[in-house]
């Protein structure tokens, strides 16, 4: 009952954070039918294309065994061993291309579902791993339950498919057990064929309907209860680190954006390179200049970059600028005891501005 209380109250979409820390903990949404289905159609490829170079060189090898049997003697336990080897050898040279192949289907399976990456949450030794009790809750809970019942499923659907393939195969199989034996081995190889393309399209289809479940259940497992988003963003905003990451994003932008305004000025008071203001006034406009931009040292440099590369009148004055850096704020109107002063160099640009229009 408390179990279904708990999902019911998850209404809220999983915050980035707990996907985050729910993937570095290795729990990741993976599908066992992509594997299967992966692996399955690595068999396909190797029956088609390698199977019969394979098995032609080991019935080779093997006919020539059984037909001279005097040129492996068994007299001493070298001579058994050297048998043995060179059995061995000539098997794993038939499937060693398979098992290559189921290889390569098992890691792309894996590449295909995450990125890989290394989590040594997943190898750290747990008790719940050896757990009775979580063993039971496992194997016969609810989430054993539902693998179960698609295990069924799976089954079920395989047998349909394969009797409705095999109905006509079973007709070519009886007639070639009339044939010689090399004919008879490629309708094996034949049956053999349409056998594991029926498996493939069935896991095909089991693998991209469980991909998709699998994804979906897994995002609605890390849904979040109210309390878990207001807790989380307590967390976050409570974390000096991402305070000052927070800050420090604030001022980059805040930065950002007076330079951009810096063009639009209609000058800018310097001392002459610690401070630098850069005020704006168009009659109609405002009833006193406004602060577009100020900045200290590295920033008040940049300033005056950006106005002399765009035309506008820098004024070096060490006080006014020093004391209008202490008291004035960017987007907001200078303070009246500045107004004099400021109209002073306004006029000052306005009159050179006349003086550069007459003809």
């Amino acid at each position: 009952m408390a179990d279904g209380e708990d999902k019911d109250s998850k209404t809220e979409e999983p915050t980035e954070k707990k996907i985050r820390d729910t993937m570095e903990k290795g729990k990741l949404p993976v599908s066992k039918e992509v594997a299967i289905f992966t692996s399955f159609l690595a068999i396909l490829v190797y029956t088609v294309f390698f199977a019969s170079n394979s098995v032609a060189e080991l019935g080779v090898f093997l006919s020539n065994f059984l037909e001279k049997p005097e040129a492996w003697p068994l007299g001493t336990e070298r001579d058994v061993v050297e048998l043995y080897q060179a059995v061995t050898v000539e098997i794993g040279r038939a499937i060693a291309s398979l098992f290559l192949m189921l290889v390569v289907a098992g890691v792309g399976a894996s590449l295909v579902q995450n990125v890989p990456q290394f989590i040594g949450e997943r190898v750290r030794p747990q008790a719940s791993r050896i757990s009775l009790t979580q063993g039971w809750k496992r194997m016969f809970g609810v989430q054993g339950f539902v693998e179960f019942l698609k295990s069924l499923a799976k089954l079920g659907f395989a047998i349909i498919v394969l009797i409705f393939v095999l109905s006509d195969d079973i007709r070519v199989l009886l007639a070639g057990m009339i044939t010689n034996p090399v004919a008879f081995g490629s309708v094996i190889r034949g049956v053999a064929v349409d056998i594991l393309v029926a498996i493939v399209f069935v896991m095909g289809a089991i693998g991209v309907a469980d991909f998709v479940w699998s994804r979906f259940h897994w995002f609605q497992e890390q849904r979040m209860t109210k309390q878990e988003v207001k807790d989380e963003m307590k967390q976050s905003e409570g974390d000096p680190i991402v305070k000052a990451r927070l800050r420090s994003i604030a001022r980059d932008r805040a930065r950002q954006r007076m330079m951009t305004a810096v063009p639009k000025a209609t000058l800018v008071i310097a001392n002459p390179t610690h401070f630098a203001i850069a005020l704006r006034y168009v009659r109609n406009e405002n009833a006193a200049p406004v602060v577009l931009a100020k900045g200290q040292d590295l920033v008040a440099l940049k300033i005056r970059e950006i106005a002399e590369q765009n035309g506008i009148p820098v004024f070096e004055d060490v006080a006014l600028a020093r004391s209008m850096y202490k008291q004035v704020s960017v987007d907001s109107v200078i303070p009246p005891q500045f107004y004099q002063a400021v109209a002073e160099l306004v006029r000052i640009v306005y009159g050179n501005r006349a003086q550069r229009n007459q003809p």
